[in-house]
């Protein structure tokens, strides 16, 4: 599954891992980011503003606090402000992400 090309034609996100790339729609409250995750990437454990996401393909062993539980597609998280959380790919991953913060990611 990809993204269809209006998606993949939005700004790039600077990701400094190998491994991950998203494409950005930023607006004054917040901002979305089209995630692409290769396979085998960790997401290694930080905090920032609150975070919502759902998943459209792929497995990710998510960690959010002291929970790790593994979410496939159609399955939504909520990360709350401050909150520690980490991520495995176990597959190949694409996943939306809506942060509050309109500055999470910077455009390339």
């Amino acid at each position: 599954m990809e993204y269809p090309e209006f998606i993949k034609n939005m700004p790039s996100a600077e990701i400094p891992f190998e491994g991950a790339a998203a494409n950005l729609l930023t607006g004054k409250e917040g901002q979305a980011a089209f995630f692409k995750l290769k396979k085998g990437f960790l997401v290694p454990p930080h905090s920032h503003g609150e975070q919502w996401g759902i998943m459209v393909s792929g497995e990710l062993e998510l960690t959010i606090g002291e929970e790790t539980k593994v979410y496939k597609a159609g399955d939504s998280y909520y990360i709350g402000e401050g909150v520690t959380h980490s991520a495995n790919c176990l597959t190949d991953v694409l996943a939306i992400d809506i942060f509050a913060d309109p500055e999470r990611y910077k455009a390339r």
